[in-house]
């Protein structure tokens, strides 16, 4: 029992920096007042301190992930590690693109991502993890959920901000964002590289499934799901570049197609390890 709370403390101290940081963001942010600015440009303390959570995080993952009978895996930690690569890549694009505004949505999240582990320790070793195949199957679909993610959050926040302009309800605060079409210019970015990651990830699993897996593919509902959600993302992409969709289409394609992407996996992992209690 001890160990096991040693293991943990990595993503406690983790969670509880993201949730800090989550709520000086929100404080000094989106809170209305005097100095108020979304768009003001993060502090060195503050991405040092961001940088600090990744590192202790990265630390908890690694070391609750690989061990020497293997790599193991569950929901809990798919979701924390999606996080992790989330924030990670919001950190890194925030030196080359104004990604202001957005810190009150990513970094409570990734806290509560982070204490996921805490809740659901519980764990299954991956077959197949030692295999070149695999490795690169798995960084393609953490990478693609990681930047999916952000896109959503990016095309929440660029909703709610197009529904303040609209209703000429545009508070101070938001005035210093960029405009709407510098935001939709990086959320497309954003999502088209997600998407060619998720394709690598379709397509090697479909194509090389016995490879990396051991079986043949099977058409499950986790399949499904990930199909569906490929889908939604192409059309949305081919939609943008044929018929210039954007606003609230792409918002609620961009949510359809994250809510199946995470159904694929994330949630059948939950289904079976929580509810159904197979690990």
């Amino acid at each position: 029992m001890a160990d096991i709370v040693i293991q943990l403390l990595p993503h406690i101290l983790a969670a509880l920096i993201y949730g800090a940081l989550g709520f000086h963001f929100w404080n000094t942010r989106w809170r209305e007042g005097e100095n108020q600015c979304v768009a003001c440009p993060m502090q060195t303390w503050e991405r040092a301190a961001i940088a600090a959570a990744l590192l202790i995080h990265a630390y908890g993952l690694y070391s609750a992930l690989f061990a020497e009978t293997g790599m193991r895996f569950s929901f809990s930690f798919a979701l924390s590690l999606m996080m992790w690569l989330a924030a990670l890549i919001y950190w890194l694009e925030s030196f080359m693109a104004r990604m202001e505004g957005m810190q009150p949505m990513v970094l409570p999240l990734a806290a509560a991502c982070t204490a996921l582990p805490v809740a659901f320790p519980n764990v299954h070793l991956v077959a197949h993890a030692s295999a070149t195949g695999f490795k690169l199957h798995f960084l393609a679909a953490m990478l693609a959920y990681s930047l999916l993610t952000l896109s959503a959050l990016h095309a929440i926040f660029m909703g709610f901000t197009e529904n303040a302009l609209h209703k000429r309800s545009m508070k101070r605060s938001l005035a210093s964002l960029p405009p709407l079409l510098t935001m939709e210019s990086l959320l497309f970015r954003m999502l088209l590289l997600g998407f060619i990651l998720l394709s690598l990830t379709v397509g090697s699993g479909v194509f090389f499934s016995e490879a990396l897996f051991g079986k043949p593919m099977s058409l499950d509902h986790k399949t499904l799901f990930a199909f569906a959600s490929w889908g939604i993302f192409a059309t949305l992409l081919v939609g943008r570049h044929a018929w210039g969709w954007r606003g609230k289409r792409a918002l609620r394609w961009t949510l359809a197609g994250f809510a199946l992407l995470i159904l694929a996996y994330v949630g059948s992992r939950f289904v079976a390890e929580v509810i159904l209690g197979r690990l």
